[in-house]
């Protein structure tokens, strides 16, 4: 048995070889969308474009999304954030919910609640939201439009007041 190693000295104990294959298997398209769609919906909060993948076209979808690899087209998420990671090169109108950039953006964003350029982010575009924060060191050639909600009255209610003290 196992436990016992005083019967077993003089027997080598060498493990078991184990088979060794370099071949990757081919995987269609059919059983990658099958294992997708098996997924529970509850791991499936962000989707993320690694590294090496290269996409083209429009996005959209219900879930947050992480880019680590190239993207060019358009994308709408206006429920979600979009991340555009450090690896990220993005050609694209972005709209979503909330921007982080940390890699590069060409193109305008737009964000229903924040856009955030970190220290690694470059972006040459306009950008579009109610909050907008730009850290040292980040990149941004563009326009800057902050949005308001319409039913704020106290909104206009200065601007008002700043037009009535200018016409004076």
């Amino acid at each position: 048995m196992w436990w016992e190693k005083k019967g077993r000295q003089g027997v080598p104990q060498d493990p078991m070889p184990v088979a060794v294959s370099h071949e990757t298997p081919e995987t269609s398209v059919a059983e990658l969308t099958s294992r997708i769609v098996e997924m529970p919906t509850a791991i499936q909060s962000q989707t993320v474009v690694g590294r090496s993948m290269v996409l083209r076209g429009d996005l959209s979808g219900k879930e947050d999304l992480l880019i680590e690899g190239q993207f060019e087209g358009t994308i709408s998420l206006p429920e979600h954030c979009v991340t555009i990671g450090a690896n990220g090169e993005v050609k694209a109108e972005v709209h979503a919910r909330q921007v982080v950039i940390l890699g590069s953006v060409t193109g305008n964003i737009s964000a229903r609640e924040r856009i955030e350029i970190r220290k690694s982010g470059q972006v040459v575009g306009d950008l579009v939201a109610a909050g907008i924060a730009i850290e040292d060191g980040a990149f941004f050639k563009g326009s800057i439009d902050i949005v308001r909600e319409q039913g704020s009255g106290a909104g206009a209610s200065l601007d008002d007041q700043a037009a009535y003290k200018v016409g004076s």
